[in-house]
């Protein structure tokens, strides 16, 4: 799609009228207007504001300005690049610091980045096949050669997997991974604890999401931290061992 295209089918995605939009990015309804319809171009100024103003990820944010034919902003780092140094040495002693609790941290595709050693505990048993790089998060989770078999809660817990990701490639193979079922009268919406078979018993493990909610670089801006924590005291004197 061009300019005027990208950009009204972005705001109405963001659930924004074109007052609303023109307010946040300090511009008029009208010049909005003429920018969705064609008759007018922005400059790349405008372009990065209306991005910023619909606070869409630094890759939409990109793309908006390359449908307007300007170059990106926001650049996108390899991990292992030296400029991320600072980054990787953080992530490693957030890991290290959750331990004994299991801790990864996931690219913008639910694919493994890094983890820390308490990660094995949750991988027992998985298929080898699973674990070779790039090891997908989702896909070990709900694979019936990975945790799907130890999961107690099985189908609770993939539904609140599924109902997060979009309906593509992704979600169609794992959709097909569980046997579909309804919300039950107790659904309300977010997940409870995942129960885990493990060799130390069952675990019941709650997971909290940790994002770098003001990084300039793409790489960085799509990491996701995801840290283990034991749901009840049993589960926390386990994994205290």
């Amino acid at each position: 799609m061009d300019f005027s295209q990208t950009l009204r089918a972005t705001r109405q995605r963001r659930h924004l009228s074109q007052l609303d939009l023109a307010l946040r990015a300090g511009t008029t309804q009208r010049h909005l207007s003429f920018m969705e319809s064609g008759r007018s171009r922005p400059g790349r100024t405008m372009v990065v504001r209306l991005g910023e103003s619909m606070e869409l990820p630094l890759r939409e944010r990109n793309d908006l300005l390359l449908s307007a034919g300007y170059a990106p902003v926001y650049p996108q780092t390899p991990l292992d690049d030296p400029s991320l140094e600072h980054v990787r040495t953080a992530l490693g002693h957030i890991l290290a610091g959750h331990l004994p609790y299991p801790a990864i941290v996931v690219d913008a595709g639910h694919d493994l980045v890094l983890a820390n050693d308490a990660f094995g505990l949750l991988t027992e048993g998985v298929a080898e096949h699973l674990l070779r790089p790039p090891v997908n998060v989702l896909r070990l989770s709900l694979h019936p050669e990975g945790l799907a078999p130890r999961i107690v809660n099985l189908a609770q817990w993939a539904r609140h997997i599924l109902d997060r990701i979009p309906h593509d490639d992704l979600y169609d193979e794992l959709s097909g991974y569980v046997p579909h079922a309804a919300p039950g009268p107790d659904h309300v919406g977010f997940a409870a604890p995942v129960r885990l078979r493990s060799t130390l018993g069952e675990l019941r493990l709650t997971t909290t999401i940790t994002t770098f909610a003001t990084a300039l670089d793409v790489t960085v801006a799509e990491l996701k931290l995801e840290a283990f924590l034991p749901a009840d005291t049993a589960t926390a004197a386990l994994l205290a061992g």
